[in-house]
């Protein structure tokens, strides 16, 4: 398991109030227990804690480039913008 992995797991837990061992890579923020308000502040978390800019619109979901299906996906999609940015 990646550091990134590690700590985006951590953050998610967080914010749904479990702990990390409850978080599974095939987690759904839905089955997490995750709402919209939760989703935001986890984004915030996790661009605070890698110091990255998410490209997700709370607005509108669903435009966004930033897949949030599952914890994988968000996993993948923070490593990908970790890497751009080096």
């Amino acid at each position: 398991m990646s550091s990134i992995q590690d700590r985006v797991i951590r953050i998610i837990a967080e914010q749904a109030v479990l702990e990390p061992s409850d978080v599974t890579l095939d987690s759904t923020l839905e089955d997490l227990g995750i709402d919209s308000l939760g989703l935001v502040e986890s984004i915030f978390a996790i661009e605070e804690a890698f110091d990255i800019s998410v490209p997700f619109n709370a607005n509108e979901p669903s435009e966004s480039d930033f897949d949030i299906s599952s914890v994988r996906t968000i996993v993948a999609g923070i490593e990908r913008l970790i890497a751009e940015q080096s």
